[in-house]
């Protein structure tokens, strides 16, 4: 059911219903987008009540503002969204919130903060919550601003304060928000650190005696043998810490090379897939528990030329991971948790490395070489294009999507716009 806030957001957008195929009427519901990959972090939405048929001339945004070179996304909240963004000529970090209606600043925050662009300058999504919003700056600060103000809570240096080093090509991680606490991986003097939301606080650190370095990697929750915990991976591969103390779980020595940007993710009780670029590959681990103590092995390992996603997480969905990969660059692609490939867009379309998500039943996804975006049927029994049309036309379209109410936010190298996904 729609709550009043829903309700209030979506007057004269949303409409009360939305005509699916087959002539059925149901009441679009909104959800809220309040950090990477959704409240889940799982990049499935809640949304229902999409169209099914595209305009053949493209999207007409709602509205479209300019932006620094970037792949920084936003976070949705209520009717509000959330992004970082840069002023080359001030030199200024900026957080900005905006109307989703129309894409109007409520507020803005500016910190001098000296950037060279870098290919692009931002790249992490904040997260949001009724009170505050938190997010790590290309030069990994992290900061809690006033939800409704933008004014500093606190903020804390992971150079300062946890002797992190910068990533190449600036920070990319995205915070992990829970209900009492962030999660963010450091690097230096802690693998992860737990904050207390309100204080910016530690309630625990994770020893790093094997002087991990942070990656462009965020953290994913996950429930693995019993055990909530929070993965993380790096250059050294995928491990996994105690949600309850911080304490080291296990790890699983696995190289990749240059940089690691996609997430470990969990696809089942006792299964972590981790993959990465630069002909890194990727690998299924299995995880096993003797007594308490928790044991990791490969259950198969995937060479660059079998299989490997270069910048996204893949999506796990009823079985099956859904991911933009390679053997062949840019083809969206179903894999079996076995590592087989179920079936790929070859000779249908490509999407170079482009974002997507899921909702509705379906896989909504960027090609990040035109800006033209794809609906696919969410099915593993093959690849169904069930609607595209012209969404951006500027160069490398790969930050991460976010929709709430019907309304899609998306961004290129240059500019963000809004569209109507509600039918």
């Amino acid at each position: 059911m729609l709550s009043r806030r829903d309700l209030l957001v979506g007057a004269g957008t949303l409409g009360a219903s939305a005509l699916l195929p087959g002539g059925s009427l149901t009441a679009a519901v909104a959800a809220d987008w309040p950090q990477f990959r959704g409240p889940q972090r799982d990049n499935i939405s809640k949304e229902t009540g999409l169209a099914r048929k595209w305009p053949a001339a493209g999207f007409r945004p709602l509205w479209s503002v300019p932006v620094a070179p970037g792949y920084a996304g936003a976070a949705i909240v209520g009717s509000r969204l959330y992004h970082e963004d840069y002023d080359e000529k001030t030199a200024e970090w900026i957080m900005n919130c905006r109307t989703l209606a129309d894409g109007k600043l409520v507020w803005q925050t500016r910190e001098k903060r000296e950037i060279r662009p870098n290919h692009a300058i931002t790249r992490a999504v904040p997260a949001v919550d009724a009170r505050f919003v938190y997010t790590v700056d290309p030069k990994a600060v992290l900061h809690c601003l006033d939800v409704k103000t933008g004014k500093h809570v606190w903020r804390k240096s992971l150079v300062t304060d946890y002797k992190a080093t910068i990533p190449s090509w600036y920070n990319g991680q995205c915070v992990l928000m829970e209900a009492d606490r962030l999660i963010i991986a450091t690097g230096g003097a802690a693998i992860l650190v737990a904050l207390d939301k309100a204080t910016g606080k530690d309630i625990w650190r994770t020893p790093n005696p094997g002087n991990l370095m942070m990656s462009h990697v965020s953290v994913m929750p996950a429930t693995l043998l019993g055990v909530k915990q929070y993965l993380y991976g790096t250059l050294k591969g995928p491990l996994g810490i105690s949600a309850d103390d911080g304490k080291l779980l296990w790890e699983f020595p696995r190289k990749f090379n240059v940089a690691a940007a996609p997430s470990p993710v969990a696809v089942s009780e006792d299964r972590v897939f981790m993959t990465g670029s630069y002909d890194a590959g990727s690998v299924m681990v299995r995880l096993k528990k003797n007594g308490a103590a928790f044991q990791a092995e490969a259950a198969f390992d995937m060479k660059n030329n079998e299989w490997n996603s270069e910048l996204h997480t893949p999506i796990v969905y009823k079985g099956f991971m859904y991911a933009v990969g390679k053997k062949k660059r840019g083809l969206f692609t179903c894999l079996s948790l076995d590592g087989k490939e179920v079936w790929t867009s070859d000779g249908k379309a490509t999407f170079g490395l482009g974002s997507y998500m899921m909702a509705d039943g379906v896989f909504l996804v960027m090609d990040g070489d035109s800006g033209k975006l794809r609906m696919i049927e969410a099915s593993a029994t093959g690849y169904n294009e069930l609607a595209s049309a012209q969404a951006l036309s500027g160069e490398e379209v790969w930050g991460p999507m976010a929709l709430s109410g019907g309304k899609m936010v998306l961004r290129d190298l240059s500019k963000m716009i809004c569209v109507n996904m509600s039918a």
